[in-house]
């Protein structure tokens, strides 16, 4: 069994849920998979991940999970309630062979958002295990341990980087369970005070970590059919979110509509609300320097704010950022595949995205070429108009989504 908790997911499923629980319970979304890394057959595993996704789906947390959930000051009594009586359902997953015969896989997620939104980081790890398993079952991890012993030196060892603290971000595309516990166990008797923590709430809680992380692409996302004008879709997201949380997971997420249309919404009341901001795509150096100057011209002090990069990271990158960028303002790092899969084969690049909320599409207008994902070329061409993009050569004809505004 691949999945053994309900807790081996990242923290900010929670945090989302839980606002989906008290202000969307009724939406309903669908999820898309996509392998982004080409000629890699995963047809062959399909047997494989259902039997694990119906294992998964046998899981309900325990009453020391749920007590340790209840420990955090922001997870409200009736949260931890209803995770008591929480089960993932198999129902609303279909996997099946890409009609292309190629060897890809389709993943279909389509229910309500408060029953499936637990879904994605637990399938892309089984995904991932289930691959590198089948693919390298006898694969010799001591070239694996060789590169994080590399990294942890690079990092503890340079005295003027003894204040650089990193996170593991790398539940979602580890090699293995197994791997990734063993690489946060030597993270953090390597680089002690250096290992912020990780997104992993389960090896959170076995290793006396603190669990990281605030809100993701699809809470954002969802907002273009639950809030009000999809104009104001963006700031609708972020009020909410201040609502449910009072100050609490203060980090806000920069790249969904790209920075200039987050520049124009996060005004200097989000300036001053929010704890600071999350890079994810695009030039991280070009991001930063453009957040600090959007601090200053909203009369916000840049060195009381923190600046997380979590974009494709690895080690040497992320001391750049830190030489870049220290004593200007508070930084956090969150490096993911580059730790928990970089044993020798190469990673896959997969994931799973929220691509419709109550029946209409949703999208990401990213930074970075290659990141949107939406079955709906019209939506996102409307999406780039109403925020004030210009127009992709590619883009269709614009026909405006029925009800959209």
């Amino acid at each position: 069994m691949i999945v053994t908790s309900l807790l081996d997911t990242d923290l900010y499923k929670f945090s989302m849920m839980q606002v989906v629980l008290h202000q969307y319970p009724a939406a309903q979304v669908e999820y898309k998979f996509k392998c982004r890394t080409p000629g890699i057959d995963l047809v062959s595993c399909i047997d494989e991940i259902r039997e694990e996704l119906d294992r998964l789906c046998s899981l309900r947390f325990a009453e020391d999970e749920l007590d340790y959930l209840r420990g955090w000051r922001f997870i409200k009594s009736d949260f931890v309630d209803f995770l008591g009586l929480f089960q993932l359902n198999a129902k609303y997953v279909r996997i099946y062979p890409a009609a292309a015969g190629n060897g890809e896989i389709e993943i279909r997620i389509r229910g309500p958002w408060l029953h499936t939104i637990l879904f994605e980081v637990p399938l892309l790890a089984i995904i991932n295990e289930i691959y590198f398993r089948r693919h390298f079952p006898h694969l010799d991890l001591s070239e694996g341990r060789r590169r994080l012993a590399e990294k942890i030196a690079l990092l503890r060892d340079a005295p003027e980087y003894r204040e650089c603290r990193i996170a593991d971000y790398g539940t979602r595309r580890r090699f293995s369970r197994a791997w990734q516990e063993e690489v946060v166990t030597t993270l953090q008797a390597g680089l002690g005070g250096q290992l912020a923590g990780t997104s992993n709430v389960y090896l959170a809680r076995k290793l006396g970590l603190t669990p990281l992380g605030t809100l993701a692409h699809e809470y954002l996302q969802a907002h273009q059919a639950l809030g009000p004008r999809l104009r104001d879709s963006q700031v609708a997201a972020l009020e909410a979110w201040a609502k449910e949380y009072r100050g609490d997971l203060g980090i806000a997420l920069s790249d969904v509509y790209g920075l200039d249309a987050f520049l124009r919404d996060f005004d200097m009341y989000f300036c001053k609300l929010f704890d600071g901001t999350r890079h994810d795509s695009g030039d991280p150096f070009v991001w930063g320097e453009r957040m600090l100057a959007h601090y200053r011209v909203n009369r916000v002090d840049p060195r009381n704010k923190v600046l997380v990069f979590s974009d494709s990271l690895n080690i040497p990158k992320v001391m750049q950022l830190y030489a870049h960028f220290r004593g200007r303002c508070q930084l956090a790092f969150g490096v993911g595949t580059n730790l928990t899969n970089d044993v020798g084969p190469a990673p896959l690049n997969i994931v799973i995205k929220m691509v419709r909320c109550n029946g209409q599409p949703v999208a990401k207008l990213s930074d970075s070429p290659g990141k949107n994902m939406c079955e709906d070329p019209a939506y996102v061409a409307y999406l780039r108009r109403v925020f004030g993009l210009p127009p992709e050569p590619s883009d269709p004809p614009i026909v405006v989504p029925q009800g959209a505004t």
